[in-house]
């Protein structure tokens, strides 16, 4: 989704925009069919790498690429050649290609990709299948898959799905429950969680466990639960951050609860590209602060090569409460 996440869509009960949400529930009806008749359809095609997915229910936002990334690395520390597919949102590459930091930019394979290729082997395909296949042949043992929870086109050794724990201050990762453009959910919660294996809790740091009804609400489904934690130190001094991810607000309030001197904040469109305009806005706006300008990672990676050193990036990565419990669950693939 290019414009992010409408922030009613968490609110579990008596959200704003009620006659806009009930314009819209007759799209979200004919998304999910379309959904569950693609996926009943198929028949997912086998590669000779087991392929891991992180997906999810909603439509963004969740936390996959953290846990992409830790997962690449755990299995990296296990002696396993761990390669990993995106779809490439936001590139014009169609693939399969192999990501390559020098040669390509985030307007040629997207954001996401493009981060994770810093530090392991990335491969972006539009067709998953040829994706997954390209890494094998180049030596994969181990696919993880970034997104692809609804799509069936490729049969998922494990299929993981992530969950965003926020849940305070009203908050709940399904919404009401409706489907989009209604409702943040790709398809219903129960249809979703009866295709995984397993699902990842993503919590903030300072929250110390998921909130109960949350749990109760994936039933009894193995949950791990994981957290993101900053892995760097927050830039010093007063800072005016910036971010186009789904949910643009998480990253203000993780920036300040790591102590972050945050003297304004700018959230931009989900995967969106920063004009000259935009950046030169930005700085103008750190001078009037005397302060620095601070964004994530998946954001950095879009600015143009000459505004990177006048931005930091901030970081974060996803830790597991109980490895052990995710040892497990790579055994049990034979990993």
């Amino acid at each position: 989704m290019k414009l992010g996440t409408p922030r009613w869509w968490y609110v579990k009960s008596g959200a704003p925009a009620p006659i806009t949400r009930a314009l819209l529930t007759p799209l979200s009806w004919l998304w999910a069919g379309a959904t569950r008749r693609r996926i009943a359809r198929a028949t997912p095609a086998i590669v000779s790498a087991p392929v891991i997915c992180v997906g999810n229910v909603t439509m963004g936002g969740a936390g996959k690429t953290p846990i992409v990334r830790e997962l690449l690395l755990t299995l990296t520390q296990r002696g396993v050649a761990a390669h990993g597919l995106s779809r490439g949102y936001g590139g014009k590459l169609k693939g399969p290609v192999q990501v390559d930091t020098a040669r390509h930019t985030a307007d040629d394979v997207g954001d996401e990709p493009l981060m994770l290729a810093q530090d392991f082997p990335m491969w972006i395909a539009a067709d998953r299948v040829a994706g997954a296949r390209a890494a094998a042949r180049a030596g994969a043992q181990a696919i993880v898959m970034d997104d692809g929870h609804q799509n069936p086109s490729i049969r998922k050794a494990l299929s993981l799905v992530v969950v965003d724990g926020e849940t305070r201050n009203g908050e709940w990762p399904f919404g009401d429950g409706r489907v989009f453009p209604a409702g943040p959910m790709r398809e219903p919660l129960k249809v979703g969680l009866s295709r995984a294996d397993a699902v990842i809790v993503l919590l903030p740091v300072e929250m110390e466990q998921p909130d109960l009804e949350l749990l109760t609400a994936l039933g009894d489904i193995p949950v791990l639960v994981a957290r993101l934690e900053a892995a760097a130190p927050v830039p010093k001094g007063p800072q005016v951050g910036f971010a186009g991810i789904a949910k643009p607000w998480k990253v203000e309030k993780a920036l300040t609860a790591a102590g972050c001197q945050l003297v304004d904040f700018a959230p931009f469109p989900d995967h969106g590209p920063y004009s000259e305009a935009t950046l030169a806005f930005l700085e103008d706006r750190a001078k009037v602060y005397d302060a620095g300008l601070v964004t994530t990672e998946k954001d950095w990676v879009r600015l143009p090569p000459a505004w990177r050193d006048k931005v930091t990036p901030w970081p974060v990565r996803a830790r597991f409460d109980d490895p052990v419990a995710l040892d497990k669950l790579l055994n049990s693939i034979g990993l």
